[in-house]
């Protein structure tokens, strides 16, 4: 019976020093679209805000282990998003396009959370863009199209994680055999509760066993595709932070299994689609608010926690510098909402003038919300250049509209976002993705690992033999 006895506690020591030799609670943080350029262009606006040429670091590029990793897919030199997240949730190359599949597009395959799952841990998946979008489906769902928007949202109630978090869904319904299918319905047959806003989620909270959580209602109807973005959030608007404060704390309802959370700033990339760089420096910045929730969280816990940051590619092409041997970020500071808002700005004061609408008044917009003028010295040529364009835009057979590869804007709200670059001598290479490098960061128990040139598909693995996941092929 003594010997018994012993046996079971040596058992139970020897499981607790298991767990103690593991990381117990892991973060992996997925800036889309932020490569190195992204991160250090913020570093730098910090900077010069303070007064001096220096760079300012964030709180997770200051993390002690530091490295980057490669980033083509298995038919492309450039990947998308899809085979990008594909590669940094499963630790498989993809083709482009396909979301938790092989090349193939037959053979699922399985992502670091799943695996985390099947250890018995608690599990969370939250994104600034919409809960279907490429890189949050790359962790649950398995399709050949990374646009089979519905597909996805089924495939999130299949995997049965207990947290997810975005915007909302893209496509909630479908026609199916004469029925429509409803993936809010679904929701609360799968033993989910759906919030929507943080204050729904805080109400909610106590009493859910599984949360999915939206933004309102409202914001919605305004664009469902994602949260606003940093520089034009107002009051009652959700953000990453919350999202991410959320996150842990429904994850943290029993901390004797663990958990695994993964959070993207899915709008760096769209705002460095659109090369805005005002826009993506805030975006950056809002991200590394998110990741401090979870510095909170390792400070409390920093033999058991890991936090791993990185991208999936970087968006844009971005080089500081433009020619003169300076930088001009400061003057970003003047730009106070994005491409986008402004775009709105304009089309409703279209609506308010039914279409008469002066050069004074655009000129009172730029100024208010670029500086231009004001805060900032145009030349000849810029200036030149925006009443040629507000010429094109709302004269006669107008040409309105500019597309990226996430929202149509105005000629003039395209041309006043070129001119803040050329103003700040920063210069893009394109509207796409590139293929250079990304970087890791890395905090916490086997941070260590994450350290030098890697491949992204190595970074999942590495989570798993840190945490002694059974991968699942």
């Amino acid at each position: 019976m003594k010997k018994t006895f012993l046996l079971l506690c040596l058992c139970l020591i020897a499981g607790t020093t298991l767990w103690a030799q593991k990381p117990k609670y892991i973060f992996y943080f997925i800036g889309d679209g932020m490569g190195l350029n992204q991160v250090q262009a913020t570093e730098y606006y910090q900077g010069e805000l303070a007064g001096e040429i220096k760079t300012v670091p964030l709180l997770f590029s200051g993390f002690p282990y530091q490295g980057f990793a490669s980033t083509y897919s298995a038919t492309n030199g450039v990947t998308d998003s899809a085979a990008g997240g594909t590669a940094l949730a499963t630790g498989h190359k993809t083709r482009n396009g396909a979301i938790g599949m092989l090349k193939d597009l037959t053979t699922p395959i399985y992502s670091v959370a799943v695996w985390a799952k099947e250890m018995g841990m608690r599990i969370g998946i939250a994104t600034s863009v919409s809960v279907d979008h490429a890189t949050p489906a790359s962790f649950y769902a398995h399709v050949p199209k990374r646009n089979n928007y519905f597909e996805i949202g089924q495939d999130l109630y299949k995997t049965g994680f207990d947290f997810y978090a975005g915007s909302d869904f893209l496509k909630p319904t479908k026609e199916i055999k004469g029925a429509t299918e409803n993936l809010y319905t679904r929701a609360d047959q799968e033993g989910y509760t759906i919030a929507r806003g943080y204050t729904d989620y805080v109400k909610k909270a106590p009493k859910a066993s599984k949360m999915i959580l939206l933004q309102t209602e409202a914001a919605s109807r305004l664009d469902n595709s994602s949260i606003p973005f940093a520089i034009d959030r107002k009051e009652g608007d959700i953000s990453l932070e919350e999202i991410t404060r959320a996150g842990i704390d429904f994850l943290s309802k029993d901390l004797s299994q663990g958990f695994f959370f993964m959070v993207e700033g899915g709008k760096i990339d769209w705002s460095c689609h659109s090369n805005d760089a005002a826009t993506t420096i805030h975006e950056v910045m809002d991200l590394d608010k998110a990741i401090r929730i979870a510095y909170e969280f390792y400070e409390k816990y920093p033999e058991e926690t890991l936090i791993v940051v990185t991208a999936d590619h970087e968006t844009g092409g971005l080089a500081l510098g433009s020619g003169p041997y300076a930088l001009n970020l400061k003057a970003l500071q003047h730009q106070k909402i994005s491409e986008y808002a402004f775009t709105r700005l304009l089309n409703n004061l279209r609506e308010q003038q039914k279409g008469e609408v002066s050069w004074e008044m655009v000129k009172d917009l730029l100024t208010q919300h670029f500086g231009f003028w004001k805060e900032l010295k145009l030349t000849e040529d810029q200036e030149e250049d925006l009443k040629e364009t507000y010429d094109k835009t709302f004269g006669e057979n107008a040409q309105k509209m500019e597309s990226s590869e996430y929202y149509k804007t105005e000629f003039i709200a395209a041309e006043a976002k070129k001119i803040m670059s050329q103003i700040a001598l920063l210069t893009w290479g394109s509207g796409g993705h590139s293929a250079g490098y990304v970087p890791v960061y890395a905090i916490g128990k086997g941070a260590q690992v994450f350290s030098g040139k890697m491949e992204n598909i190595d970074i999942p693995h590495r989570i798993a033999t840190l945490a002694g996941f059974k991968t699942k092929e």
